[in-house]
């Protein structure tokens, strides 16, 4: 292909020379200016065969190279390290393009919050809807984002339990126990983290799944953030504090990330699953205005589409995530211990009202929260 070019690029430094004496035809006698019409001739013929070779050419020949940046949530490292490799050989197979996915993770609002502020993410793989929510509102997602893939665009989802350490010395068993004095909980903060948002929610959706009020909701979760002695900004954080800083009794987080943790740390730590406890669904969206732009968006679509695929629904339950494929589910049944599970959309009338009256400045954390 390269000769073909080179070779083209000659012929068109020689119709420039011709093209010159043609304009200067006026000063040349006609027996010099006629044996430059066959040159000119052969010279398109050889332009439009170039143009027909280079079409023709394998598809490898002219592959592009794409860069993808996935923006994520915080305890979802491992899962990606795992999607992007296997994305890449599918698409390379499929499409005949190079993709390379860069990553970045962080608290899920503090993520969104980026992105709004101008991190160029091609992709947002969040912990909770609010955070895409917020970038719809901005005009950087789709209005109608959770139409774009099945399952209200969450490939996966999860749930809030307790890790404790061996033995469970404290006797932890339901979210009551965690208010109890003496008993040290790790969260990280629900104002920058979805992890620390759907463990407040579990908490106080725990009361009211009982019959009980708002009240006394209330004053459960209350006690429960009076016992948290350090509240860190993202999930992986609090995993650290908990885990390797050896502080507090109990963790709270997802589901998949406390089956990791029993992975790698061994019999350390016991893992408690409350009564009942709230679906913790991890949405996906395409940033619209930055595809657009830098024209990558079937990529990026392939790459979310790859999630719902038979093999990223496998890489998920592989991770310890709940999946919506009904075989890879049932193939990793025992990953996963029966609750009882509520949503956000049943107890507190979807994320926007549940962000307004709980995590808004001045909403019901701040009035319950108060920093040490």
């Amino acid at each position: 292909m390269t000769k073909v070019f080179f070779r083209f690029a000659v012929k068109l430094r020689n119709m420039h020379t011709i093209f010159i004496a043609y304009k200067k035809r006026e000063h040349m006698p006609n027996q010099h200016f006629l044996p430059l019409r066959q040159p000119l001739r052969r010279l398109a013929l050889s332009l439009g065969s170039a143009l027909v070779l280079g079409a023709a050419l394998p598809l490898s020949a002219s592959a592009a190279n794409v860069e993808l940046l996935n923006v994520s949530y915080d305890v979802a490292r491992e899962l990606y390290k795992d999607v992007n490799p296997a994305f890449i050989a599918d698409y390379k197979k499929a499409a005949g393009d190079t993709v390379t996915i860069k990553q970045s993770h962080g608290g899920s609002s503090k993520q969104a919050r980026a992105v709004a502020d101008g991190l160029e993410a091609s992709v947002v793989t969040m912990n909770q809807a609010n955070d895409i929510d917020m970038l719809a509102d901005r005009g950087l997602v789709a209005k109608d984002w959770a139409k774009k893939f099945p399952n209200n665009a969450a490939p996966y989802y999860s749930t809030m339990v307790f890790l404790v350490r061996k033995g469970n010395p404290k006797g932890i068993k339901n979210w009551d126990d965690l208010a109890k004095p003496g008993v040290q909980v790790v969260i990280p903060n629900p104002k920058t983290a979805g992890n620390g948002r759907y463990t407040y929610l579990a908490a106080w959706g725990s009361v009211l799944k009982k019959g009980g009020s708002a009240a006394q909701a209330r004053d459960l979760v209350g006690r429960i953030f009076k016992n948290v002695p350090i509240l860190d900004g993202g999930g992986r954080a609090a995993t650290t504090t908990f885990t390797q800083r050896q502080i507090g009794d109990a963790l709270v987080t997802f589901e998949n990330e406390v089956s990791m943790v029993r992975k790698e740390f061994g019999d350390n730590f016991e893992v408690v699953y409350p009564q009942a406890s709230i679906l913790a669904e991890s949405p996906v969206a395409v940033v619209d205005k930055v595809v657009d732009r830098r024209n990558v968006r079937k990529p990026a679509t392939a790459y979310l589409n790859f999630l719902y695929s038979p093999a990223g629904q496998e890489i998920g339950a592989k991770h310890f995530l709940r999946v919506r494929n009904e075989a890879v589910m049932k193939k990793y049944a025992a990953n996963y211990k029966p609750i009882s599970l509520f949503t956000v959309d049943e107890l507190f009338g979807g994320w926007r009202n549940a962000q307004k009256v709980h995590f808004d400045d001045g909403g019901e954390f701040d009035k319950i929260y108060q920093p040490k």
